[in-house]
Parts: C-alpha cells; sequence; structure tokens
C-alpha cells in the first residue's frame, strides 16, 4: 500500500496540500480544536438562553399575576418580605438542620 501512495507523495502539489491540511488542522487560529470547543460552548450558551428565556416567561405570568390581582399581591408581600397588616403577629418556624 505504501509503495502504491510513494510516487503521490513524492509531487510536490501533494505535499503543498498536505503540509496547508495539516497546518490548518492543528496549528492555525481557527484549527479543528477550537471550533469543537465552540461548538460545545454554543451548545451550553443555547441552552442556558432556553433557561432563562423560561424564566422569563414564568416571571412575566407571576407580574401579570401580581398586577391584576390583589389577593396574589397580598399573599407574596407576606411570604416573600414577611409584611404583616395592623394588629398582626408572625411567627417564624425555622428549622435547624443536624
Amino acid at each position: 500500500m505504501f509503495e502504491k501512495l510513494l510516487p503521490y507523495l513524492k509531487n510536490k502539489y501533494v505535499i503543498a496540500i498536505l503540509a496547508f491540511f495539516i497546518w490548518m488542522m492543528f496549528f492555525d487560529r481557527n484549527n479543528i480544536i477550537n471550533q469543537v470547543k465552540l461548538v460545545y460552548t454554543l451548545k451550553g450558551l443555547n441552552q442556558q438562553n432556553e433557561y432563562y428565556m423560561q424564566e422569563m416567561k414564568k416571571d412575566s405570568a407571576e407580574l401579570v399575576k401580581l398586577r391584576t390581582d390583589s389577593s396574589s399581591l397580598e399573599k407574596f408581600a407576606r411570604e416573600k418580605y414577611l409584611m404583616k397588616k395592623e394588629n398582626e403577629d408572625i411567627f417564624l418556624i425555622v428549622k435547624e438542620e443536624d
């Protein structure tokens, strides 16, 4: 098999093309290794983008609910910011972990 390739490997154009491909695959700024890393980075960023878009939709729906329903606004204020009405006491029960 090597004997069949030997005449082609002596050709200066084949050597130049092989050298060019080796240079582009391993030594160039845009080599294959960097391209693979970029593809994986892009996939991760697309997943993050989808996650944040879903979170934005969920938060937008909650915001609309808070703006339109006063009882949900009161519930939100009590749960998140521990707000209370006049003459009302709040007791917090905190579980201690061992």
